[in-house]
């Protein structure tokens, strides 16, 4: 039967093992993971002036992870928010901001007609596949941001403009850890100048 102080000595000389284990193990958990596969590029972002009014269209190209992908097919309606604020510019003060536009999609599977349902506000429209629900996410023309009335020909302006999915119009139990998982962050933000 080991003494006491043989006991202590092999814990002892154990331990450095275990610290490097340990430390190799963190150094494993710490490397970079691979680039998830939830991707939004914009293609396209014109501002224009057109029927008397200040106008955005996009164009942009989604890549959803397999974890936002699986929670759609088990029935949890996702959202997307794109976001679109003019502002003038002044050298004396903050820019003032003259319109701020928001538009929200809601995209949800129907599982008993195995569609997609995308609705705007009070307007619906199902599709067969998600990329083709996703196609229309991804695509607005004819955007109208302000009246020209507002914008001061004598000023220039910018566009701040941001696409984002919305995490916090989830259902309450999916919030739970949701701020460290990265499968659900997708958002792209852009400033154009107004001609």
């Amino acid at each position: 039967m080991p003494t006491r102080l043989q006991t202590r000595r092999r814990q002892l000389l154990a331990l450095p093992i275990a610290y490097a284990a340990y430390a190799a193990s963190a150094c494993v958990s710490l490397a970079p993971l691979p680039a998830a596969a939830q991707v939004v590029d914009l293609v396209t972002l014109l501002i224009k002036r057109q029927e008397g009014a200040l106008t955005l269209d996009f164009v942009a190209r989604l890549q959803l992870t397999r974890v936002v992908q699986a929670a759609l097919e088990r029935g949890v309606p996702v959202y997307f928010v794109a976001e679109a604020t003019v502002f003038r510019n002044r050298w004396y003060w903050r820019d003032e901001r003259v319109a701020r536009v928001v538009r929200t999609w809601r995209l949800a599977f129907q599982p008993l007609t195995s569609n997609w349902r995308l609705s705007i506000g009070a307007l619906a429209q199902t599709y067969a596949t998600l990329p083709e629900a996703l196609a229309a996410v991804a695509r607005t023309s004819g955007w109208k941001l302000a009246d020209l009335t507002q914008i001061d020909a004598d000023s220039r302006h910018y566009v701040e403009f941001s696409f984002r999915l919305d995490t916090t119009q989830l259902p309450g139990p999916m919030h739970i850890g949701l701020t460290t998982q990265a499968d659900w962050e997708l958002s792209i933000e852009r400033t154009v100048r107004v001609d």
